[in-house]
């Protein structure tokens, strides 16, 4: 048990990262939009997550919005940009790897701590649980870095008429998304650093398998 508190501390880590990485997921907040245009958008500020756009507007545009309007992308938009439709795979898949790792490091942790002492397959589950981290987070830095790329150089989307949103922003920022997710990755590698790092102790007493 006390060899492995890195590894424990690899549990917390990847916790915490599969969350942000959950969090992140369902955050509409990627890209912020600022228009000059305010007669739909009244707010002048739109956000464009990678599963919906929405922004705020007094006229109703849609019935059950109200104030707030949003739009849901679909799989036939052909218009959505490459860096979201990856962000939508990568990030389900991320939260895949992520809850692998866990449920492999909570395996080992289990043997460890009731005293299983099975070299081969404690040692075993550690690495798969880091692979498991690192590889999530390789699956959150992608979309993250694609995305912040296309808001630092004020990249436009072709939204259809429907989205009442206008091709092109005057500027546009990152939005909570980003930074979180960019959180997630460096808690992730370090978990994955860490399940990577275990050593089994050799003792007289241990079994080795």
């Amino acid at each position: 048990v006390s060899t492995s508190h890195l590894q424990l501390a690899a549990f917390a880590l990847g916790t915490a990262g599969w969350i942000l990485c959950t969090i992140s997921l369902g955050s509409v907040e990627w890209r912020v939009w600022h228009v000059d245009n305010t007669t739909i958008i009244s707010s002048g500020i739109a956000w464009v997550g990678i599963w919906k756009v929405c922004f705020i507007s007094y006229l109703h545009v849609s019935p059950g919005y109200k104030e707030q309007f949003c739009h849901k992308f679909s799989g036939y938009d052909f218009s959505i940009p490459h860096e979201i439709s990856a962000a939508q795979g990568l990030l389900l898949i991320a939260m895949f790897m992520g809850l692998l790792g866990l449920t492999a490091t909570i395996f080992a942790l289990r043997n460890i701590y009731m005293g299983v002492t099975h070299k081969t397959l404690i040692t075993r589950f550690f690495l798969v649980g880091g692979f498991f981290y690192i590889l999530a987070a390789l699956c959150v830095l992608i979309p993250v870095s694609w995305n912040f790329y296309s808001v630092m150089h004020n990249q436009s989307i072709a939204f259809p008429p429907s989205y009442y949103m206008p091709s092109s922003p005057v500027a546009q920022e990152a939005g909570a998304a980003i930074p979180i997710g960019i959180v997630a990755v460096i808690l992730l590698l370090l978990s994955g650093t860490f399940s990577l790092s275990y050593r089994f102790p050799v003792t007289a007493n241990t079994v080795m398998k």
